[in-house]
């Protein structure tokens, strides 16, 4: 009786992970990235303070914005120390998420 029983528990446990794997979402390493500007900048990008929303900016903007930050070339208190931290090819990767995002939040 224990073996039945724990042999039934273990299938159900099994067809619950397969289940729950199976409504997995894959999560871009640019949405992951957006978010953390999310933290500040609103929910998709919409500030709901002073900070700058940035839910209406494109792409190519966000990118080279960013790029200026991390190149030191356009001052900050806070993003050149964000900007550092990512590749160019995370930039693009996040202002990609972001500019698709556009809207959302309004």
């Amino acid at each position: 009786m224990k073996i039945s029983r724990l042999t039934a528990a273990g299938a159900g446990a099994l067809a619950l992970l397969a289940a729950v794997s199976g409504q997995a979402q894959s999560i871009s390493r640019g949405e992951v990235i957006a978010s953390t500007c999310y933290t500040c900048h609103g929910t998709h990008g919409v500030s709901p303070s002073t900070i700058p929303s940035i839910d209406y900016i494109p792409a190519n903007r966000i990118v080279d914005t960013l790029k200026a930050y991390k190149a030191g070339t356009r001052y900050s208190t806070i993003m050149g120390r964000h900007a550092t931290a990512y590749t160019d090819e995370e930039i693009v990767e996040a202002a990609n998420h972001i500019a698709s995002q556009q809207k959302r939040g309004k």
